[in-house]
């Protein structure tokens, strides 16, 4: 069984995420023991998608302008194409990801959402992969991009759609317990 109770993570994300890439890595954090919490452009619910059609709402902890950084151990990003779209445009959500980037926290990006890594311009170099149609942006973005369900590459975490939740779940479950217990 593993414990995280003393790892905190941050999930971004905002109106049009995929649900089930939200909703299902974020229970399965919080019952691995995870301090988890959801940061939006604002705190109104949220409300995601699922097979293309209008899905669950949640409200938000905090907002991505009240997030500071150092406050938590990893970065979750989940998918939906208007999601990260949105995202992408807000100067902050992009600086969080940059943040937890250049500090080698572990960041982990579902379908669409490595749109905000290469917006951040932090997977030059870097093995990834994403959604289809976000492949060639990554590709330009100087990203070495393969088709697996999930890629792991340091303290990068990518994975191509919600059939991959699964195999998302466990790397970042596994890739979270290495992070040190504070006496």
């Amino acid at each position: 069984m593993t414990d995280l109770s003393h790892v905190r993570v941050l999930m971004m994300a905002t109106n049009g995420f995929e649900q089930d890439e939200l909703m299902l890595p974020r229970q399965a954090l919080i019952d691995a023991g995870a301090q988890v919490t959801l940061a939006a452009l604002d705190t109104r619910p949220i409300t995601g998608e699922k097979g293309g059609e209008k899905g669950e709402s949640i409200t938000p902890d905090t907002t991505v302008d009240e997030v500071d950084t150092d406050n938590y151990d990893a970065l979750v990003l989940p998918g939906g194409v208007a999601n990260p779209d949105k995202l992408r445009i807000n100067a902050r959500a992009v600086e969080i990801v940059g943040e937890f980037m250049d500090d080698e926290k572990l960041v982990a990006a579902i379908c669409h959402a490595p749109w905000l890594l290469v917006e951040a311009d932090v997977v030059d170099g870097r093995e990834v992969t994403g959604w289809p149609s976000v492949r060639t942006d990554l590709e330009n973005a100087g990203a070495e991009v393969v088709d697996r369900d999930v890629v792991i590459d340091e303290n990068l975490i990518t994975s191509r759609k919600p059939d991959d939740i699964p195999a998302f779940n466990r790397a970042v479950i596994e890739a979270l317990r290495k992070v040190p217990v504070e006496a």
